[in-house]
């Protein structure tokens, strides 16, 4: 059984209208990508979120969901005197949302000032693949961000397989340089990078998929996924470069956790030996169930058939149109 840590924060989710109705549940970004993937999974993965959570109601139900998808919460650290963080998701016609959060004195942020991270740290050594995203950097504390630097430094130089997906969320960061020279030392012992083109020319002035690709490589990336919305993604190691197209998918009811969703795919496709083409396609199969309902999490019966059909067979249908043909999609 392979194991996966995935490291990231779990938040209360709102969503709805302000003032109006609302649902309640519970997300961010690599939690989301957590759930898919233990749904993928199934028994052939050793999925543990790595978090640290309050000791009040709503942590004990949100730890609780966690374990009924499958997740080892054995990593989940409890602070007596912190509670999750929470977000608020407004929709607008199109399915496109913007967000409100309240996070600052999360638990997850003082995660590494947790008395039992030491010990948290060593048992890490026992994973196989780690996972996490720029947002898992950018709520510590700049000390606290350092030290897992170190760490994962530390933990790739013993083979480990560092998966990164930057997501980068300006409101996070100080200013930009803050959060370039973060990425930096996370690229150069990132083994697969999953990443948006939205995020890229944001953070970098990136104006193609081609520069993109260049800079990440540059960079030391191993390898590097591109994620481009509706034009599906594109792929690049040292050899080849492969676009994979998505499929058109309707209605889009609310793209929140579509990225966080491929992610999952991607890596249950990976771990289960498949090709970086197969992997893809299962991402965006997986993303497009995901972003025909509300919320980051959507129901288990949902995501059943698509990772019955992909997850836990030989048989990998999807797009036939997807090449594999060294070009590039007009940039």
């Amino acid at each position: 059984m392979r194991k996966i840590a995935l490291i990231g924060e779990g938040m209360i989710e709102l969503n709805g209208i302000p003032f109006g109705a609302m649902t309640q549940s519970y997300g961010g970004d690599v939690l989301n990508s957590a759930v898919y993937l233990a749904r993928a999974g199934g028994v052939r993965f050793d999925v543990h979120f790595v978090t640290a959570m309050g000791t009040d109601p709503l942590s004990e139900g949100m730890i609780s969901r966690w374990q009924q998808e499958g997740i080892n919460t054995s990593f989940v650290l409890r602070d007596n005197a912190r509670q999750p963080g929470l977000y608020l998701i407004q929709l607008d016609e199109q399915g496109e949302r913007t967000f409100l959060y309240w996070r600052y004195n999360s638990a997850a942020r003082y995660l590494l000032q947790h008395p039992d991270y030491p010990r948290l740290r060593r048992q890490l050594q026992d994973m196989d693949v780690l996972y996490l995203s720029g947002i898992s950097l950018a709520i510590l504390p700049d000390t606290d961000r350092q030290w897992l630097l170190i760490d994962l430094k530390q933990l790739s130089s013993e083979g480990k397989v560092i998966f990164f997906d930057s997501n980068y969320r300006p409101a996070l960061w100080g200013n930009e340089t803050q959060a370039r020279e973060c990425y930096q030392q996370m690229y150069a012992i990132t083994d697969i990078a999953l990443v948006t083109d939205d995020d890229e020319a944001r953070l970098w002035g990136d104006t193609s998929i081609r520069e993109s690709f260049h800079r990440l490589q540059s960079m030391g990336v191993k390898q590097a996924i591109i994620k481009a919305g509706e034009r599906g993604c594109f792929y690049r190691d040292l050899n080849a470069t492969q676009h994979i197209k998505a499929q058109v998918v309707t209605p889009v009811v609310d793209t929140t956790s579509a990225g966080d969703a491929f992610n999952a795919g991607f890596i249950a496709g990976w771990l289960n030996g498949k090709s970086i083409h197969d992997s893809a396609l299962m991402g965006h199969q997986l993303a497009g169930v995901v972003i025909q309902h509300k919320g980051a999490i959507v129901p288990q019966v949902a995501t059943q058939e698509v990772t019955a059909r992909f997850f836990n067979s030989n048989d990998i249908e999807g797009n036939k149109d997807a090449r594999d043909d060294g070009t590039f999609a007009p940039d």
